[in-house]
């Protein structure tokens, strides 16, 4: 984006991508609620600083005018929303015609800063059918990682899950097949031909208003 553009950035959280804004007009926004610790299910940060919001509001009704920000951001967000399909209409109303909506979302995701979780994730198909119905032309969408990718992931997990929910530890043996297996993954994802079709990370769209 050219300087001086007006960026939101819905449902920012810790507003770690306000570094990468410095050029731009940024405007921060988050319901406010989540604090780090949840309701103690599935995977919560511990700790967490929204002191310095700029909006603080429900993402589905943010008190500025229409066609005031030139892009919005939205990261990792549309899992907690309780009625996703109720965000990209917000975005169309706060966006100038020609304006972008940068937008990830998980493909799956396990259960994480509950109770503010919603659903575990959206595929290409979810947003290409949408977002059109909203104002929205896509101009590209990316996944991110891969199915052997995601799979090797969950395998890194297994060590805290396992003592977290089972009170038990990998053996020696067990933790050396893990290994292996971890390897022959690391092997598949280095001839990888598509796999994200099936599985993956998230996905990253990239749209413009209407």
């Amino acid at each position: 984006m050219p300087p001086g553009g007006r960026l939101l950035d819905a449902g920012a959280g810790e507003r770690k991508y306000q570094s990468a804004c410095s050029h731009l007009i940024y405007v921060s926004q988050d319901f406010g609620e989540y604090d780090g610790r949840g309701d103690e299910a599935g995977l919560q940060t511990g700790t967490w600083d929204q002191e310095e919001l700029d909006i603080t509001c429900d993402i589905i009704d943010i008190p500025e005018p229409e066609a005031s920000f030139d892009a919005i951001l939205c990261t990792e967000v549309f899992e907690h929303l309780p009625e996703p399909l109720l965000a990209p209409g917000e975005f169309a109303r706060l966006l100038r015609p020609g304006g972008l909506l940068i937008l990830t979302a998980p493909f799956c995701s396990f259960t994480h800063f509950a109770p503010y979780h919603f659903c575990t994730g959206f595929n290409r198909y979810f947003f290409e059918y949408h977002l059109p119905r909203y104002c929205f032309d896509i101009l590209e969408i990316e996944n991110n990682g891969s199915y052997f990718e995601f799979v090797a992931q969950e395998l890194h997990r297994i060590p805290w899950a396992s003592e977290r929910y089972a009170d038990d530890k990998l053996t020696d043996e067990e933790g050396a097949a893990l290994y292996v297996l971890l390897k022959a993954l690391e092997r598949f994802s280095a001839s990888d031909d598509n796999s994200s079709e099936f599985s993956c990370f998230g996905l990253h769209v990239l749209a413009t208003r209407t």
